[in-house]
């Protein structure tokens, strides 16, 4: 089987991920596919209406040094993380 190209669909490599419109039980399977699918040097930028402490922590554990977490906005009500593939 032979693998397709990866499509960069935005070309500052910058994916948009709103989990406020995710239900609650979905949501970290979908937080962890979207970041399974970065290639490195690629970029999620995470948007909720709560700090997701818990959700770091996992990532942190599944992740490790992979992928780093940048806080971009961290106010009541709107949260912006930066999730970014690193490069090997």
């Amino acid at each position: 089987m032979t693998q397709q190209p990866h499509l960069h669909l935005s070309p500052d490599a910058i994916y948009p991920f709103d989990a406020r419109g995710i239900a609650k039980r979905f949501r970290h399977a979908a937080i962890f596919g979207a970041l399974d699918a970065l290639h490195p040097g690629e970029t999620m930028r995470f948007c909720n209406d709560h700090d997701p402490l818990p959700l770091l922590d996992q990532l942190r554990q599944r992740y490790g040094q992979t992928v780093d977490i940048r806080y971009l906005q961290r106010d009541a009500g709107a949260i912006v993380i930066d999730f970014v593939k690193q490069v090997a």
